[in-house]
Order: structure tokens, then sequence, then C-alpha cells
């Protein structure tokens, strides 16, 4: 069943080099070949997990976040073009070249870093999913989270066709979704300069003393949007092209790779922010700002739009985001496995094992705390992803910047600037964030703040280190 992968080191060695681009003739034909890894990854930016930041920070804060969204948008395509173009020069992914990097120890820790990223992520789509079919088919949401451990075995059967075909598949989905809440956005009828205003950044008060802060809610935003194993993934889906290895073919791959990332990762901005809207024009609108939950904002849709098309193309977008972001989980678990580990499993096998991991935490809140709780679920798992992701981007940055692996191709001065800014900006955020919760923590817990300070303390404290540890890895090296 496990097998060490030493014949085959290759990243998706199933269909890595398997789209031939050579023998498309022409810039279009190439271009058009080079098209469909970052839809893939775009998947992951429009998740369940998406949805319940989105419909918390409209409902909360109107469309005064729409400027986290763009930010967001920014940083995730600034990210995955490094992450291609890693990719695309080392012929590694992203938890290769760690492995190839690091030592034993601190690889392990960023491997089980990336698997909780993974299940928080798989968090979301298994609660997404299961509150679609509850929605739609009346379906209890507890047999909806356990029905999702069989979904993702269908899509799986998917990459046994080739890489194209789950690209055509997975396209197709997005543009459901995208018509979905084109729809949604002509019934809503939001106010355009109110829109317009929303890209001006600031963090506003809560309406609602009792809610979340426009921080807590952000930092989710960028968690949902910018996600750490959207980067492995990138890092691996690129290799699935096979093209000229001279310096003039891979400046085209990097370059086609660019436009790729940016028309899949605009489109996802739009449904984002649709989604955003949507919630602004009726919920925040109408003085209802706490509707966090996904099943919430599904049961307003009808009485606040007047039309009872809106919740069921709700309900539909809301399984098909689901069940298209199944697969990349998936494939970034496979990719972390192999490439940190060195290990090979089945995809299948890999799949049940961390959809087995994201059901627990859904089955045991639905049990003891009630269906009330999946909202603030949703929007915990986007933070720890969000949390997660300095231990993604920082090795990233280096890998890229390397003249000595990278070549000509190193990042230039300037795009390493903005790298660095927007891991610094990430890091900070998620810092202040995670002191201000300890913090909380240890007040509400009164007399029994020891038990903060034996646990959580101690783990805040190591994972700094760790993050210390790569950021300076060069400079501790040398000395």
């Amino acid at each position: 069943m496990v097998i060490k992968n030493k014949n085959n080191s290759s990243s998706l060695s199933e269909v890595n080099s398997s789209v031939d681009i050579e023998s498309k003739k022409g810039v279009w034909g190439k271009l058009i070949a080079f098209m469909g890894p970052a839809y893939l990854v775009s998947v992951g930016y429009m998740d369940p997990g998406n949805w319940a930041t989105d419909i918390a920070g409209g409902s909360s804060f109107g469309y005064k976040l729409i400027w986290v969204l763009l930010m967001s948008n920014l940083m995730a395509l600034l990210l995955q073009s490094l992450s291609s173009r890693l990719g695309l020069i080392r012929g590694k992914d992203l938890a290769q070249a760690s492995r190839e990097t690091y030592n034993p120890l601190v690889n392990f820790c960023l491997y089980i870093l990336a698997e909780i990223a993974i299940a928080a992520c798989d968090l979301a789509e298994v609660l997404g999913m299961a509150i679609g079919l509850q929605l739609l088919f009346k379906l209890p949401l507890i047999w909806g989270v356990s029905l999702t451990v069989l979904d993702t075995l269908l899509l799986l059967l998917l990459i046994n066709y080739g890489i194209r075909k789950l690209e055509a598949v997975i396209i197709t989905l997005i543009a459901l979704i995208g018509v979905a809440f084109l729809i949604e956005m002509l019934l809503a009828k939001p106010i355009i300069t109110d829109v317009l205003q929303g890209f001006i950044p600031m963090l506003p008060d809560n309406p609602n003393p009792l809610g979340s802060t426009a921080l807590y809610i952000a930092i989710g935003i960028i968690g949902a949007t910018v996600m750490p194993h959207n980067l492995y993934l990138h890092s691996s889906l690129v290799q699935t092209r096979k093209f000229d290895r001279t310096n003039a073919g891979i400046k085209r791959a990097i370059k086609f790779n660019f436009f790729d990332s940016l028309i899949a990762l605009n489109l996802a901005f739009f449904v984002n922010c649709a989604i955003l809207i949507l919630a602004a024009a009726t919920f925040f609108k109408n003085g209802m700002f706490e509707v966090a939950d996904i099943s919430q904002a599904h049961s307003f849709l009808a009485p606040l739009l007047g039309s009872e098309v809106a919740p069921v193309v709700f309900a539909i977008a809301l399984i098909v985001a689901g069940q298209s972001s199944t697969i990349t989980g998936t494939l970034a678990g496979q990719i972390v496995m192999e490439g940190y580990l060195n290990l090979h499993i089945k995809p299948w096998i890999r799949r049940l094992i961390t959809r087995l991991l994201a059901i627990i935490p859904a089955l045991i809140t639905i049990t003891f705390i009630g269906e009330k709780a999946i909202g603030s679920l949703l929007i915990l798992s986007q933070v720890i992803l969000s949390l997660q992701l300095g231990f993604t981007i920082i090795p990233l940055i280096h890998f890229v910047s390397d003249k000595e692996k990278m070549g000509t191709f190193a990042i230039r001065l300037p795009i390493k600037i903005l790298s660095w800014l927007c891991a610094l900006i990430i890091v900070a955020l998620n810092a202040k964030l995670l002191i201000e919760q300890i913090h909380s923590w240890i007040i509400d817990a009164g007399t029994n703040a020891s038990i903060y300070y034996f646990t959580v303390v101690p783990i805040a404290i190591m994972a700094s280190m760790l993050l210390l540890y790569i950021t300076f890895y060069k400079q501790i090296h040398r000395s």
C-alpha cells in the first residue's frame, strides 16, 4: 500500500509531462495547451470556506472589506506565479524543494503544518457539501457529512482519463458557479457607488459589538484566498506540461502560465466579490449583521430578494463549489506526502484519510454543539489556513530567489521586495490575531489560565521559532 518512492521522483508522476506543448502549432495553440493548471488551483479560491468568510464580511461590514478581497487576490496572483516558476524551472514541487533544503526535523514540522492546512480546507468542503445537500434535498446535516466520504472517489476516477479531461470538467464547474452568482447579483441589485467605496482600505468597527472583529474576518478572507495548499498544488500541476527546456522555451512557459493564473484567479475574484456583495446588498442593508451561517443566508435570500430562484441557485452553486474543490485537496495531499516524506500512497486511500480527518471535527461539532456552530467552524478553518501561510510562503520566496538553483530565472529585486512585503503583511496580521486571541483566552480562563500557559503558549512559541528559522535559514546555515 505504501512504498518508498525511489524509482520515480517526479511530482504527480501519473500525469507528469503528459501534455506535449511542442506538438501544438502557433502561439495561440501553445497558450491554450498551457492553460489549465491555474483553473484547478482557482477552485480552491471559491470553495465553501470562502463563502463563509465572504458572507460574514458582507453581512457584518457591508462593502467595506472588498479591498481585502482585492489585496488577497493580488497576493495570490503574485505567490501563484512564484509557485509555477519553481515547478517550471527546477522541475520540483514546493514540498520536494523543502525536503532538499531543510533537515528532517524541520521538514517533518512543515509537513505536519501542511497536513493541518489541508485538513482545515477539507473540513470547509465537507461542511459546504453537507449544507448544500441539506438545503436542496432536506437531508440531515449529519447524513450529508457522512456521505461526503464517497463523493471524492468518483472525482478521482477523472484523473485516469488524463489531466486535460480533469481540467475541462473543473472549468465547466467553475463556469456554473460564475453563472449562478451572476444571476444572484442581478437579483440583489447592489448600488455601484457603494461597491466602489469598498475598495478603499479600512478596518471598520462592527455594528454588532458581540460579533467578530473586522481583523478576524479579514484574516479569514486572506486564508481562504491565499490558500497554502494551492502553492504546493500549482508548483506540481505546471509540470504536467512537456515543453522546450531552452531559455526561450522556459520564458514562454512562464509567460503563458502567468496569463493562465491571471484569468483563472480573476474569475475566482469575481465569484468572491459577488458573494460578499450579495451579503452586503441583502443582509447588511436590512440590519442583519451576523449572518455568517451559509444556511441562514440561504433561508433569507427568497424573502429579501423576492425570488424563489435565488436560494435554489445558491444551493446548487454551493454543491458544485464543494464538489469541484475536493479534487484539489486530494492532489495537494498527495503532493505534500510524497514531497516531504518521499512516500507514495494510492490517491483514493490518501483521500479517505484526509476526508476522515475533516469529518471527525464536523461530526463532533454537530453532535455536541449543534448546527448553529457550523458557520463559526467554517470561518475558523479559514483562519487556520491563514496562520499556516507564513510556513509556506517564506520557503517559496527563498527557493525562487536562489540564483544557484534558479539561475537566470531567479526572481529580481522588485518582485522579491513585493513577495517579502506580502509575507510580512500576512505574518504580522496573524501574529496580532494570535496574541489577541491567546490573551483573550487567558483573561476569560481566570484561575484556570495555567492550562493555556502550559499548552497554547508553548506551541505558539515553538511555531514562532520555526518561522524564524526558515526565514533566516541561510544566515543560520552559513554561521
